[in-house]
């Protein structure tokens, strides 16, 4: 067995060997490396063997990263996910539960993967609606190598996989929220081309007043007709408050204070209906 001692005086060997049937060149017989890194206190010596017990299965960490290229990340950052992962499993593994191999590699894979989860989506959306995407993308994918995948409806997809055609939906909406489109990308291929900021709406400040209105009714329905009158008179049909005060037998001053006083109490009565939900929820004090 072809042996290569390190300066720190372990000895790796680097002959592959066998694991699932399968000879890989960059799966090393670390197992009495495993064993003294388990025995070894915190210190020197032990951050030593983990650095090179690191350094012999970088190869497979690499492997595993190269099954994820041409998916939006670069070759590099996924080999440097790949040695995170792989240091994680060196570290949480217990030598006497089988080879290192057939826990590393879950590790990696599943290092990476929640790397493209939680870091690569252009538009956060929840877990689970992640999972759904990836549960239609793989049915889709198997649809279209049965020969149905063309013309596969929600249906035929939660049919396929045992989801509600909601949650389908949910997925397939998913599958455009991992990449995004820039505003300035254009939408029209001709000289006059308009860019997808062009296509997004203002804030329309009527809907401002429209809120408002709805908020102060029930507080003008509360209040006698004759202030009512006189707010629909100077709000509605713009007369001054001399000409109201003239019309209705009363001062200007007292049409005045009529006035600010019905604002005020409509007012009031909105602002303590927001603040109720407010005070439900939380709670009575002591």
């Amino acid at each position: 067995m072809l042996v290569e001692t390190s300066a720190h005086g372990s000895d790796l060997p680097t002959r592959p060997r066998v694991s699932g049937g399968r000879v890989h060149d960059d799966a090393p017989d670390t197992a009495s490396g495993f064993v003294r890194l388990a025995e070894l206190p915190e210190g020197p010596e032990r951050n030593a063997l983990r650095d090179e017990l690191t350094r012999a299965w970088l190869p497979m960490a690499h492997r595993i990263a190269g099954r994820f290229r041409n998916r939006g990340e670069s070759l590099e950052d996924l080999r440097q996910v790949a040695a995170l992962g792989l240091v994680k499993a060196i570290d949480r593994y217990e030598p006497g539960r089988g080879a290192f191999e057939s826990y590393a590699v879950p590790t990696i894979t599943g290092e990476i993967k929640r790397h493209f989860r939680d870091r690569m989506w252009a538009l956060r959306v929840p877990r689970r609606v992640q999972e759904l995407r990836n549960k239609v993308r793989i049915a889709r994918r198997e649809l279209t190598e049965s020969g149905s995948g063309a013309t596969a409806s929600v249906a035929d997809i939660a049919a396929h996989t045992g989801l509600t055609e909601d949650e389908v939906n949910a997925g397939l909406e998913a599958l455009e929220s991992y990449s995004t489109l820039s505003l300035d990308a254009e939408m029209s291929a001709s000289e006059d081309g308009f860019s997808l900021a062009d296509t997004i709406g203002g804030c329309e400040e009527a809907y401002d007043v429209v809120i408002d209105r709805e908020a102060a009714k029930e507080g003008l329905r509360r209040l006698p007709e004759r202030e009512r009158t006189i707010l629909y008179m100077r709000f509605f049909e713009d007369m001054t408050q001399s000409r109201i005060a003239e019309q209705l037998g009363i001062s200007q001053m007292h049409v005045s204070r009529l006035i600010s006083r019905c604002c005020a109490k409509v007012r009031a009565e909105v602002l303590d209906q927001d603040a109720r939900p407010q005070r439900r929820g939380g709670g009575r004090a002591g």
